[in-house]
């Protein structure tokens, strides 16, 4: 069984295709002057990866506006800081499932939205999730609603939220991530239904004060705000691109907030300049080695198994990684439901295995072309590929690709070897989604197409039992691996810097949930 909210996001690949463009150049964005301290004037001074893109949740573009639009709008529920997922109330005073397909909301009474729009009430709850899920919307973030079928008003701040059928990760993408954002109806219907940059109405601890594209985002506290008062009276938010500059940045006391390039872990761990703090946290991107299924080159399963044996996972990660990271053992990371133990195939290269697999292939000569984005991570670890499959008698031509060349080879038949990396939510669900059936020709780039990965993918989403969910998205990764098609490589990681007058608050996986830091 296939349902709809399986299929990718629509402007999921266009958002890919920009993404390296986003944010500023490789320079400190205009009007960050020198400063001893960046919180010495009471500012919060935080560097994004990339510039907003939309201050609508509908088409919101992932983190790079969702660390925005968390601050300025209310969600049923939010992300709970800390090192385990969890998640705590916001704008709900009351929330429990009652069934499967059932969960009952009570709104808190003292929630309003600014520009006169009144207080926060059931019924903007319902167009804020039935707006997602609606045809006519177009909402690239359909998918992570799921199975919504509408929301029941039965009071001005009471509901209750209706799935056509169960769909675990409501709890943990859904209602805490971008689609949760709840915004104001009367708002979005005067301005004709959808906001571009500039924000229709705002209902969080802070305010959208400014927006100067490439340069800065400015949020100041919101006066009317009546939860527990934020710390900081501004937080300024700075897009750049590159992590070198932003090192530069922070350590010149200008950035108080950064994620930081895996090279820099190792200076960073014997010492962070102006007392500050290294902060290191797994991450939920999973890269990977993918072969494509239906390439004559790459039909014969023996030599694909031999391509998974011959590469040598840790040599890649250290060479390419800095050795900042760990293997991985499927797509879906440490600390998630489905994340498995171990590999079937081990992380360490076995060349002795992989060159009788190569000669019970029957294949000679072979020469294969890799596919990589033109980053040095990913060039590096090509390089480390094409040293070690030559080992074993196997030649490898990189080539390496601009980003728009790049995200549009799923639609090139001559693919034959990738080098890839998907971003996660904190369910598993959306890992398996981009390699189900329906996928190929779209994200499954490797063709892979098995009925029962395509079922455990429909079913196990729908289950409420954590251990059998478990067990079955293991399976499903088991499945992809015993295929041939992919040699899983690592989660990556996200380290973190930040400055001696700022307690983060960040997610599991590191990333910054803006509206909670605090103050040493």
């Amino acid at each position: 069984m296939r349902i709809e909210w399986t299929k990718a996001p629509v402007g999921r690949r266009n958002f890919l295709k920009g993404a390296t463009a986003l944010g500023a150049a490789a320079v400190l964005p205009v009007g960050l002057g020198s400063r001893a301290m960046a919180t010495a004037d009471g500012t919060l001074r935080v560097r994004s990866y990339g510039d907003l893109q939309s201050i609508d949740p509908a088409f919101s573009k992932g983190v790079i506006d969702e660390e925005i639009h968390a601050s300025i709008y209310n969600k049923l529920i939010q992300y709970k800081p800390g090192r385990e997922w969890d998640w705590q109330m916001d704008a709900a005073a009351m929330i429990e499932q009652g069934d499967e397909t059932h969960i009952k909301f009570a709104l808190r009474d003292d929630i309003g939205f600014t520009n006169g729009f009144g207080a926060m009430t059931a019924e903007d709850v319902k167009f804020s999730f039935e707006r997602i899920v609606a045809e006519e919307t177009e909402s690239p973030n359909k998918p992570d609603m799921g199975p919504l079928s509408h929301v029941e008003v039965t009071s001005e701040r009471e509901g209750t939220i209706v799935l056509k059928e169960p769909f675990a990760p409501l709890w943990s993408i859904a209602l805490p991530y971008i689609t949760g954002n709840i915004v104001s109806q009367k708002a979005w219907e005067a301005a004709g239904g959808k906001a571009t940059t500039d924000p229709l109405a705002e209902s969080g601890p802070y305010l959208r004060d400014s927006w100067s594209p490439k340069e800065k985002t400015v949020l100041k506290r919101n006066p009317d705000w009546k939860g527990e008062a934020p710390a900081w009276d501004t937080i300024e938010i700075l897009p750049i691109d590159d992590e070198n500059t932003a090192e530069i940045a922070f350590e010149a006391g200008e950035l108080d907030f950064t994620r930081v390039s895996l090279g820099s872990v190792a200076r960073y761990r014997d010492g962070v300049p102006n007392g500050g703090t290294l902060l290191e946290y797994p991450s939920l991107y999973y890269a990977w080695l993918g072969m494509n299924l239906d390439h004559p080159k790459l039909q014969n399963k023996k030599l694909r198994q031999a391509i998974q044996h011959a590469i040598d996972v840790p040599t890649v990660l250290e060479a390419a990684y800095f050795g900042a990271v760990e293997p991985s053992t499927g797509i879906i990371a440490p600390g998630l439901v489905g994340n498995r133990p171990q590999s079937l195939v081990p992380p360490q290269a076995d060349f002795a295995k992989a060159a009788d697999l190569l000669a019970e292939s029957g294949e000679t000569n072979v020469s294969l072309k890799l596919d990589t984005l033109n980053k040095t991570t990913f060039t590096t670890a090509a390089q480390v590929i094409q040293a070690t499959l030559a080992q074993i008698g196997i030649t490898v031509e990189v080539n390496v690709l601009e980003s728009g060349a790049f995200w549009a080879s799923a639609d090139n038949e001559d693919l034959q070897l990738v080098l890839n990396r998907y971003s996660m939510t904190p369910d598993p669900y959306y890992a398996t989604s981009w390699f189900t059936t329906e996928q190929v020709g779209h994200w499954n780039w490797e063709q892979f197409s098995n009925d029962e990965f395509d079922k455990i993918h429909a079913e196990a989403a729908q289950l409420t039992d954590q251990a059998k969910r478990d067990e079955m998205y293991r399976r499903a990764q088991d499945l992809m691996e015993e295929s041939g098609a992919y040699r899983f490589l690592t989660h990556e990681a996200t380290p973190v810097v930040h400055s001696a007058g700022v307690v983060p608050a960040l997610r599991p996986d590191g990333l910054a949930l803006l509206r909670y830091f605090g103050k040493a």
